[in-house]
């Protein structure tokens, strides 16, 4: 686990130590590393190729946990009864779904919101509550879509079927999590079912720079992570390359009133800078 502080290099971190594992000489197809942006994910892939190559790094599977786990799901498709070329809704296209559906039932379009039921039904999918009635009603599948389905589906697969379980295990020997304290619990599961087998994972985050819990990010993740894998060796990236000494000093000061937290000192070798404005409204 390495705890990041805020303008410490993480992303350098994780791309060094992916360019050093292949040059050990350890398969490109067997590294996995999850990001939860496309931006980051580009970004890493790129300096990874400026150390080993466009060959080697095109091969990486590296992505956001949706791009790679809808690339598991358009394989293993047919398992799970869907077509391998279903569609993939994004937010729009969810909210413009669920508008048709109360206009359809007539429901109270000032009681039920359009945003705010996907918002709920997102909540319930990304902490797997799910409903039975949707397994057992064909009409609610008819679109063929995945939305927030894409995680739900990628653990109903690994659950439902060890040998495609194993298949992924077996893949991805070394598993690599950016920003693991956003991580949800249907995320986490995901991940803790493919490093069970050789528990070579390796996370990297800061629990003070957690700011997703309205959907679904539980800072447990990365506070309990020790106890969930044995060997667990900790490593602290503390010196801040980015901000002043004010800002840095003031971050501390607002973190050191958390409850929870992992320990760590942040500091910066920048000037102090200038002082903190305060604007209330």
């Amino acid at each position: 686990m390495i705890i990041a502080g805020a303008g410490s290099g993480k992303t350098r971190v994780l791309t060094m130590r992916i360019a050093y594992l292949m040059s050990l000489g350890v398969d490109a197809f067997n590294i996995l590393a999850l990001t939860f942006t496309n931006k980051a994910a580009r970004e890493m892939k790129k300096r990874i190729a400026d150390i080993v190559g466009n060959n080697e790094a095109k091969n990486l599977w590296m992505g956001t946990f949706h791009s790679v786990f809808a690339k598991i799901l358009r394989i293993e498709a047919e398992k799970l009864g869907y077509p391998s070329n279903f569609t993939i809704y994004d937010t729009q296209d969810s909210v413009r779904l669920i508008t048709a559906i109360i206009k359809e039932m007539q429901l109270d379009k000032d009681i039920y919101k359009p945003k705010q039921v996907f918002a709920r039904i997102s909540s319930y999918k990304n902490s797997l509550i799910t409903v039975k009635a949707y397994f057992n009603n064909p009409e609610l599948q008819e679109a063929d879509a995945m939305s927030d389905d894409l995680l739900l589906k990628t653990n109903e697969l690994l659950n439902r079927f060890p040998e495609v379980l194993a298949k992924y295990q077996d893949r991805f020997k070394y598993i690599m999590v950016d920003e693991y304290q956003d991580t949800n619990h249907s995320q986490y599961l995901i991940v803790k079912a493919l490093s069970d087998r050789f528990q070579n994972i390796c996370v990297v985050g800061d629990d003070a720079q957690s700011i997703y819990a309205f959907r679904g990010a539980n800072i447990g993740n990365i506070l309990n992570f020790q106890k969930d894998y044995d060997n667990v060796q900790t490593y602290r990236l503390e010196q801040n390359y980015r901000s002043t000494k004010n800002i840095v000093e003031a971050a501390n000061s607002v973190i050191d009133k958390n409850k929870t937290k992992l320990d760590k000192i942040v500091w910066t070798a920048n000037d102090l800078g200038p002082k903190i404005k305060v604007h209330r409204s």
